[in-house]
């Protein structure tokens, strides 16, 4: 991981192998951001000037080296695009911040040290440059020859010290150290999407959440096929029944003495789906690892709020299983007793992700939690509708929906609010079963969150995230995202806890 640090040293002065700094993009050409002023002066007051001539706009995400001005012992500068000048001579937003931060620390791949000296004006502004530059610095090299990229021989920016942190100031230890605890675990749930199949089965992602308790003082309790069957759990069991590798559901418990709220977070966790009889079509099986993301996301969302210590009861979910065809595999036509007692007719075995999560969303009901989140790559109508870059939000409260857009907004995650229709509802009735697992193809993503609505237990607020497309990037790096696994949701979901923590939320 990326080291994090604060400086309030000289620019000049400083030992590394790159200072960062920041140009926006203004009316007449590029502008120096603040924090960059004494690299500026370094070179007389021309830098915009050096960098319009090096064919440098301001624009965001864009990278432009040039050598350091003589006396900085750092050799390069790296200035790094912000996008359009604030108007009204406002502060740039946080996310411009993160982005920035996070394209400058992608760059500088293979460099062990960079200074960045990027505007910030309090804590806050150094919490998101650490975040975007720890996401930034990811790389997934776990299966490279030497633990690095075969291609270019790189590994990701080692350390970062932020130029203009308070290191001894409290605010500014207290955001450098959240931002750690946070970059730290979603990119720990990137790794979980990244991980091949053959090694990310849904026991070996148990064993995964139950070594992180025991390091963070988080309760684990796994219930394998034996207890699955015993508890009635025939969602979980259907999907899983088609794959040599057994299901599990996964129970991880954070308690605060202080907490007066309790939080429940569910994660689809299919580690591998092939659509089950209902075989996925050539090319769409190749990325299908990811199909686990939703359970990556809750889990790193609940350690990420163990290692932060709120003050807010958080319980993370998650429930994998390996959807493939086999002569034991749940057939279309089949009817699953699901863990409410319900019955679900299963009309393709490739709408396989609520099977799952209705066993986890009616026994996290059983707790009676104050509220209830689910997370999934759920459909690929959700991808139609919004894209690769933002997730679906429904509930059964308009208030709860709206904080959740609000809340993921604030971390910098794209999302956009989605109805329920009760009409749609219809088009799941079955002539055999209580419910279908299908229903009407045209608003497939809220059909989808209308039938998880049947499993959440009455009088709970409930809100299910659609990740489907953020979840797993297929084409370039952006900003901080990688290519890959994302980590999408689990910023929303940390701040999520923080605000009931404090009790902002509800």
């Amino acid at each position: 991981m990326t080291a994090l640090t604060l400086s309030t040293a000289a620019a000049s002065g400083l030992r590394a192998d790159a200072i960062v700094v920041g140009v926006a993009k203004g009316a007449k050409g590029p502008v120096v951001a603040p924090g960059a002023e004494a690299v500026d002066k370094a070179y007389d007051g021309a830098l915009a000037g050096i960098l319009e001539t090096l064919g440098a706009s301001g624009g965001e995400g864009e990278v432009t080296k040039l050598p350091a001005p003589t006396g900085f012992k750092a050799p390069v500068v790296v200035a790094v695009g912000l996008g359009a000048v604030p108007e009204n001579d406002d502060t740039f937003s946080a996310e411009a911040l993160r982005r920035a931060a996070g394209a400058a620390a992608r760059a500088l791949a293979g460099a062990k040290k960079a200074v960045f000296a990027l505007p910030i004006t309090d804590a806050a502004d150094a919490g998101v440059l650490a975040e975007g530059a720890a996401l930034g610095a990811y790389a997934f090299d776990a299966y490279k020859e030497n633990g690095k990229d075969a291609k270019n021989g790189k590994a990701p920016l080692a350390e970062v010290t932020l130029l203009g942190g308070k290191p001894r100031d409290a605010a500014y230890k207290a955001a450098l150290a959240r931002a750690t605890a946070v970059t730290e675990e979603l990119n720990r749930a990137r790794d979980l999407i990244n991980t091949p199949p053959n090694d990310l089965y849904p026991e070996a992602f148990a064993a995964v959440a139950t070594a992180a308790g025991k390091e963070h003082g988080i309760k684990v309790q796994v219930l394998d096929e034996k207890a699955l069957q015993k508890g009635g759990y025939g969602g979980i069991l259907g999907v899983g029944a088609g794959s040599a590798a057994a299901p599990r559901l996964v129970k991880l418990s954070y308690t605060s003495p202080k907490a007066t709220k309790h939080l429940a977070f569910v994660g689809k966790g299919i580690t591998y789906d092939s659509g089950g009889i209902s075989l996925k079509p050539a090319g769409h099986n190749e990325t299908m690892k990811c199909d686990m993301s939703g359970a990556a996301a809750v889990f790193a969302a609940v350690v990420s709020a163990a290692r932060l210590g709120l003050e807010v009861n958080v319980t993370g979910w998650l429930a994998l299983a390996e959807n493939m065809p086999s002569g034991s595999a749940t057939r279309p036509g089949d009817v699953l007793r699901m863990y409410s007692g319900k019955t679900v007719e299963v009309l393709n075995t490739d709408a396989e992700g609520r099977l799952v999560l209705a066993d986890a969303l009616w026994k996290a009901s059983e707790e009676k939690p104050d509220a209830i989140i689910d997370v999934a790559t759920l459909t690929g109508a959700m991808v139609l509708a919004l894209g690769n870059r933002t997730f679906g939000v429904m509930a059964n409260d308009d208030a709860f929906r709206t904080a959740i857009v609000e809340a993921a907004e604030e971390v910098g995650e794209e999302s956009w609010p989605m109805p329920l229709p009760e009409h749609l509802r219809k088009g799941m009735d079955s002539p055999t079963a209580d419910i279908a697992n299908m229903g009407e193809r045209m608003g497939g993503g809220l059909v989808a969150g209308l039938f998880l609505k049947e499993f959440v237990g009455e009088g709970i607020t409930w809100a299910h995230l659609d990740i489907a497309g953020p979840a797993f990037n297929e084409s370039g790096p952006f900003g901080y995202t990688p290519k890959g696994g994302t980590g999408s949701a689990v910023r929303t979901l940390v701040r999520l806890a923080e605000l009931t923590a404090s009790g902002d939320l509800g």
